[in-house]
């Protein structure tokens, strides 16, 4: 009887556990709010949360990269879904790498540095730029010119600065 009560314990214990861990925020995806880079990066400095940014340009959608197909630039790490867009990458990084280190435009527009969201993304002049979520967007393309004139004015002082100072 013991055995079996002792079973069902570690048994509920392994669900809890799993089912927290589920709910539980990606801490590798994870921006550092204390860090002073110009870019958003997670602790392994993957770029856009792992995401293809040349994807963003060829199939008009956010697209999941692998980690075989990557390339540095800037000191962060991009990865891509196929060879082809890494070799496009490396071709012109400057083309595809989003605006303002990957940190929110309309956050960066408003003096802070708020994290990407990869779904909440838009090419204006083709430059790619990101948004903390899809609400923050629906502003920020309100006024789109008004907000990269702000954004760009404002960029210079912030982007050495960490977001929890901001």
């Amino acid at each position: 009887m013991k055995a079996v009560f002792a079973r069902r314990t570690l048994l509920a214990a392994m669900i809890s556990m799993l089912a927290a861990l589920a709910v539980m925020p990606n801490l590798a995806h994870a921006y550092d709010e204390k860090s002073t880079s110009a870019l958003n990066v997670d602790a392994h400095n993957v770029a856009v949360k792992g995401h293809d940014v040349v994807a963003y340009f060829t199939a008009g959608s956010p697209t999941a990269g692998k980690a075989e197909f990557t390339a540095k630039h800037e000191g962060a790490v991009y990865h891509f879904s196929s060879a082809a867009n890494r070799d496009a990458f490396k071709a012109n990084p400057t083309k595809y790498a989003p605006q303002f280190g990957g940190f929110c435009a309309m956050g960066v527009a408003l003096d802070k540095k708020l994290d990407g969201d990869p779904s909440a993304w838009k090419i204006v002049d083709d430059k790619l730029y990101l948004n903390v979520n899809k609400d923050v967007q629906k502003k920020w393309v309100e006024d789109i010119p008004g907000n990269l004139a702000k954004a760009g004015s404002a960029w210079p002082l912030i982007k050495s600065k960490a977001p929890k100072d901001l």
